[in-house]
């Protein structure tokens, strides 16, 4: 495709205190070929006529300010003092990812967390605390959920409570992801050792954690009806495997199933009790965020989400959020509402077809930004049943690079422009990918054919 050039797009600063790579010119997003354009959505010719369609009916509201969108943080605090430095909105003044001070820029901006802040490591409260002086500095922080931070709340609330075959099992659903979160818990608040007075025996907190024999009979009964038959067989084979993969797991981190009960016990009281330190992280949380003509969730949509847009819109959709996040978990996790923070548009996910893409379009929503489908070469734009879909996550944390062979330090940032452009920055990309409606469907034009052979 034409390679087209732009000068520098975005001010770092602070780079120095950095080992990140960052880029500084900008390619039109179609540089990239399937590296920038997902090749599991629709075929270019329906994603040329979307935009087409956009662009002509002049369907695109920008907003009024600049929008940073991070997604799929995974509890690593340096990759996004790093995205935040590739934002442009924040001077880096020190080492420590919390030393840092708005730019302009960042005054002016509103910076998006896109879910899924917790899990994976090396620091989920350490990743909460650098959020934390980002609002203390004054930025306006607007913070989504994601799949992750979900079910960590639904996971950790459900310890000590009474079991149900409805939520007996969302503790260890959490898997192994969870542990460096406990093993963090227990070496900040607990490893004097003097909170394991009162916590059950081994055995107790065994049956406490996990789900009974009963519970893989009684499942499959009670979620009839109202959870996919694909996805009632996925949740009990992955329970089967977590519940016996679990105690080894964390035996190798030097935690027995009494410090993970007492850290849990600890989450609890730092996140849910209203004095607790992380308290405001889940009273500030919402579904969606819309900004203009651009919507902002964490994984995607669904018909009947799509139709909620359409009638009463964002707001009345994070109600009902944060209405189902103090209710029944079961209810909650394997509805659509959970569906938006979790859906890779696969056949064990709710359906979202061309009738919901017309509710969406319907709502005034040109476009959806997200995060959840981890790309290694920064963002991609897909289509989903002609409706632009923005994928940004860009496999951030340094746990996941580790393990899926990611070269160097994750940065990533995707960044709208009330001027009427979508940036793409990622420290695994050598340009800033630029979305401008008009100039990129000419790019899409000249070099679909190409784009064909390859899809």
């Amino acid at each position: 495709m034409h390679k087209r050039k732009s000068k520098a797009v975005i001010h770092y600063h602070g780079k120095s205190y950095l080992q990140v790579r960052l880029p500084r010119e900008g390619r039109d997003w179609t540089h990239g070929g399937l590296k920038s354009i997902a090749k599991d959505g629709d075929d270019v010719n329906v994603l040329v006529s979307t935009l087409s369609h956009l662009n002509e009916q002049k369907l695109w509201q920008w907003p009024k300010r600049r929008h940073f969108f991070f997604s799929d943080l995974h509890g690593d605090p340096d990759a996004f003092a790093a995205s935040l430095v590739a934002s442009g909105g924040i001077r880096k003044t020190g080492k420590k990812p919390w030393d840092f001070k708005l730019t302009r820029v960042g005054k002016d901006a509103v910076f998006v967390i896109g879910g899924d802040c917790f899990d994976k490591g090396p620091s989920s409260l350490g990743l909460l605390r650098t959020v934390r002086h980002l609002i203390e500095e004054g930025a306006r922080v607007r913070l989504l959920a994601g799949n992750h931070d979900v079910r960590v709340k639904l996971g950790m609330a459900v310890v000590g409570r009474n079991k149900e075959a409805h939520n007996e099992h969302f503790f260890i659903r959490t898997g192994q992801k969870i542990i460096p979160l406990i093993k963090e818990i227990w070496d900040d608040y607990l490893k004097d050792g003097k909170k394991l007075k009162g916590i059950p025996s081994e055995k107790e907190c065994r049956k406490r954690l996990y789900p009974s024999d009963k519970w893989f009979d009684n499942f499959p009964k009670l979620a009839e009806g109202q959870v996919r038959p694909q996805q009632i067989r996925r949740e009990m084979v992955r329970i089967r495997k977590k519940r016996e993969r679990f105690e080894k797991l964390c035996a190798a981190q030097g935690l027995t199933l009494r410090h993970v009960y007492a850290a849990a016990k600890t989450w609890q009281e730092l996140f849910l009790k209203p004095n607790g330190e992380f308290a405001w992280f889940y009273k500030r949380m919402r579904l969606s965020y819309r900004a203009g003509s651009i919507l902002f969730v964490h994984a995607g949509l669904d018909n009947v989400i799509a139709k909620r847009l359409r009638g009463g819109g964002v707001k009345a959709l994070n109600a009902e959020f944060r209405d189902a996040l103090k209710g029944k978990p079961f209810d909650f996790y394997y509805g659509s509402l959970c569906n938006t923070i979790r859906t890779k548009y696969r056949s064990v996910d709710l359906p979202f077809s061309e009738k919901g893409a017309r509710h969406v379009r319907q709502a005034g929503i040109s476009a959806v930004i997200h995060g959840h489908r981890n790309l290694h070469h920064g963002q991609r734009l897909a289509g989903r049943r002609s409706l632009l879909s923005f994928e940004c996550d860009a496999s951030l944390d340094s746990q996941t690079r580790v393990k899926e062979r990611v070269r160097g330090r994750g940065a990533a940032v995707t960044i709208v422009e009330p001027q009427g452009k979508i940036l793409g920055v990622s420290s695994d990309y050598p340009y800033v990918k630029v979305f401008e409606p008009g100039a990129t469907l000419k790019e899409l034009k000249k070099g679909r054919k190409k784009m064909r052979r390859k899809v």
